[in-house]
């Protein structure tokens, strides 16, 4: 299966929300801007978004929470062994409590992979990363960035955008 996802003021996303009644659009915002995401096997919206290959998905995403995603670009050559190494460790953060939904996204176009959570709230991601299971799950990263990283790994958070918000 395929996601999807774009940036952009919230103004524009819900006008696209609108325009597309027929898929399940879910819209984010932080203090720089908002994103689009949604999942679909066929169908393309975005004129100016980025295409992803869902390779690992665990949980079901919600209307509310919290969303973290880390973004990894990883060089084409050591991409086999960077999914290797999520498809075979265990996903301690699908226990916490407050987890929602795991994906991990292969780009269709450049090196980027997303590691995209969802959490009930940003305490709930917090408390994640403040967890021995947390922790345990990142033991054997490398203490400085590995030679498979060809630029600096980035992090975005995202509020789930609830139309009140607008208020």
């Amino acid at each position: 299966m395929k996601a999807y996802m774009t940036n952009g003021t919230i103004d524009f996303l819900l006008k696209l929300k609108e325009k597309h009644q027929d898929i399940q659009l879910y819209l984010m915002t932080n203090s720089e801007n908002g994103a689009a995401y949604y999942e679909n096997s066929n169908k393309k919206i975005f004129s100016a978004g980025r295409e992803y290959e869902i390779v690992i998905e665990t949980g079901v995403w919600k209307d509310e929470g919290y969303i973290v995603m880390n973004n990894i670009p990883v060089q084409e050559e050591e991409q086999p062994a960077f999914e290797y190494r999520f498809k075979n460790r265990k996903n301690a953060a699908d226990a916490m409590p407050g987890f929602t939904a795991f994906r991990l996204l292969r780009p269709i176009k450049g090196n980027t992979y997303v590691v995209l959570t969802q959490w009930h709230s940003s305490k709930d991601f917090s408390n994640w990363k403040n967890s021995e299971q947390f922790k345990q799950a990142h033991k054997n990263q490398a203490a400085k960035p590995s030679a498979y990283f060809p630029e600096r790994p980035f992090i975005t958070e995202y509020q789930m955008y609830v139309e009140e918000d607008r208020a």
